[in-house]
């Protein structure tokens, strides 16, 4: 009996409905449910030929389980060797060398010194920062954004140099980037399964998280659709997540990705809906008893499989912008 395991944490709805799911498809030679774990043996296998990550992100234990578990065969989605590295400075330079619009960024040193280090170990940091620079590049309506948050956490839009350096100052030791406000016109979500399966979604980051799904959106551009399809898959692929969601923020046509670093993308049916929700369910159902059925490739330790797809594009990328914005 091959074993498709859920590792979760607060969440309901989700893992819950992803167990029933996969075992109501009465698959012969597969059964999920909850992981279940204590210490870890380091030369033994799990027992898990699937194991679906919803937690690890905040929990050490969890993460280095997980690794040990995809190095002795197990499929994790997603890729824990990866989750661990990525970043998303990294991941707006890998959109540009994939051709996907995004809005001009730049990455920002430290305000405070990391812990543990001093001035020598910033020895090799330009002083004092060439701030003109930055400002030429972003403009001065953008986003302070942590290269590896989430949940809105540490993101301050600004608008001036006062307010942007007002922020800067209160960002402590974190990593940044500073990003251009989009002036949007459209905003849209995008579930990506299985780096095939999207499903495009109306969304308003301005509303209160429960109201950001548009349950009555406007006719959209089937060239628009298109398109954002073609990019989300392009993005998934060459980074290698089978479960994430891209952002997209329109501006006079062109769709700019946004946000697109989510190994653990909010699957609630509070937030999402129960059109949404039943889908996510399904897609990844069949997902994950298709991972389980296949003959497992070696695993994939180092978590790059992003250098074989990246191609050399003209980038696009969003200059400064006034009205309405852009959010994480």
């Amino acid at each position: 009996m091959k074993k498709i395991g859920i590792l979760f944490g607060g969440e309901n709805s989700f893992p819950g409905a992803l167990v029933a799911r996969i075992n109501e498809s009465h698959v012969e030679g597969i059964a999920a449910e909850f992981v279940s774990t204590g210490a870890v043996r380091f030369d033994r296998p799990s027992n898990y030929a699937v194991i679906v990550d919803r937690i690890s992100h905040a929990v050490p234990f969890y993460r280095a389980f997980l690794k040990h578990a995809a190095l002795h065969g197990a499929v994790v989605i997603n890729n824990p060797f990866w989750a661990s590295a990525d970043d998303k400075f990294f991941n707006y330079s890998l959109a540009v060398k994939l051709g996907v619009a995004v809005p001009a960024t730049v990455l920002l040193p430290h305000k405070l010194l990391p812990p543990g280090a001093s001035e020598h170990t910033m020895r090799n940091l330009e002083y004092p920062l060439d701030w003109e620079a930055v400002f030429a590049a972003v403009g001065e309506h953008g986003f302070l954004k942590p290269i590896d948050g989430g949940g809105w956490r540490d993101v301050r839009e600004v608008r001036g140099r006062e307010e942007f350096f007002r922020a800067y100052d209160e960002t402590r030791d974190l990593c940044m980037v500073y990003q251009t406000a989009i002036d949007f016109s459209e905003y849209f979500r995008c579930y990506v399964v299985g780096r095939k399966k999207v499903r495009i979604m109306a969304y308003d980051p301005r509303r209160p998280h429960a109201e950001r799904y548009v349950t009555d959106p406007s006719p959209t551009r089937k060239t628009l659709l298109k398109r954002m399809r073609k990019d989300a898959i392009k993005l998934c692929k060459a980074l290698g997540y089978d479960f994430n969601t891209v952002e997209f923020a329109v501006k006079n046509g062109t769709p700019y990705a946004i946000d697109f670093m989510n190994p653990v993308p909010d699957a609630d049916l509070h937030s999402v809906g129960q059109a949404n929700f039943d889908w996510i369910v399904e897609a990844f159902a069949e997902m994950a008893i298709s991972r389980a059925k296949a003959v497992r490739p070696a695993p994939d330790v180092r978590g790059l499989a992003f250098f074989g797809a990246i191609k050399s594009s003209s980038p696009q990328v969003a200059k400064s912008g006034t009205k309405k914005t852009s959010a994480i």
